[in-house]
């Protein structure tokens, strides 16, 4: 009994510790994405706080996906951490291997891709034509949750299909390399901020008080805005055109 009852005992004592890497990966996540964004694209400051950025997102993805395996009823969490993993791996890659070229990583990450979109795609359409969702959730699938969701898949789907395209071409170049880049990123920092102030900023707040919509999700938006700029920049202003230095591989 008592050999049995070790595992279970270690494991909840790991869960302050992941809530704790969870929490601090998210927060500093949060910081260096921020300086990578607003810093000058290229430079030293942008490249440090961008590999800190990836690193830490790592830290609160991994710890996320430990947590809703060890909580009941949270394999949407599961789906989304794995999905952030995704994200930020796909976006480093983009900038440090060479143009054209594709490796072992860019299929691993095109199977992991896939793998997430099957499921999304099955729960929206569950929840799109009425039937009983093939998973539990702690959370109810209904309002702001299920636009979520569906917001989720449209995304998982236009990376299954950008993944598709660059193997079959056989790697990327130019803008399409830089926007790569720069849209998973932004995306992987908005994600970080939602599960910040959306989610987890509430659960902190004294009984009672209650924050404003628009201000929990400005953070969000905001990350959401900038993915929209850059990605308008970068594909239609031929900015990256006199930046080499963007697409050198350190």
């Amino acid at each position: 009994m008592m050999l049995q009852a070790a595992p279970s005992t270690l494991l909840s004592a790991l869960m302050p510790l992941a809530f704790g890497l969870h929490i601090g990966g998210g927060t500093v996540g949060l910081l260096a994405g921020t300086v990578a964004v607003l810093s000058a694209k290229g430079e030293r400051l942008h490249r440090v706080a961008g590999m800190v950025f990836v690193a830490s997102m790592l830290v609160m993805a991994v710890f996320a996906d430990y947590l809703a395996v060890r909580i009941p009823d949270q394999i949407p969490n599961l789906l989304i951490g794995t999905f952030t993993i995704y994200l930020v791996v796909t976006a480093w890659l983009a900038v440090r291997r060479k143009e054209r070229t594709t490796g072992f990583a860019d299929k691993a990450a095109f199977l992991v891709i896939c793998c997430l979109c099957a499921p999304f795609a099955l729960l929206s359409f569950d929840l799109a034509v009425g039937l009983t969702p093939w998973l539990r959730s702690a959370m109810p699938l209904e309002g702001p949750v299920r636009i979520a969701l569906y917001a989720f898949t449209f995304l998982i789907a236009l990376a299954t299909i950008g993944d598709a395209r660059m193997l079959w071409a056989g790697g990327i170049a130019g803008p399409r390399r830089i926007g790569r880049h720069l849209w998973r990123m932004c995306l992987g920092l908005s994600m970080a901020a939602g599960s910040a102030f959306t989610n987890g900023l509430p659960r902190l707040l004294p009984h009672g008080v209650r924050l404003p919509l628009l201000l929990l999700f400005l953070p969000q938006f905001a990350a959401l805005g900038l993915l929209v700029f850059w990605a308008i920049r970068v594909r239609f202003t031929g900015w990256y055109s006199n930046r080499p230095d963007l697409l050198a591989v350190d």
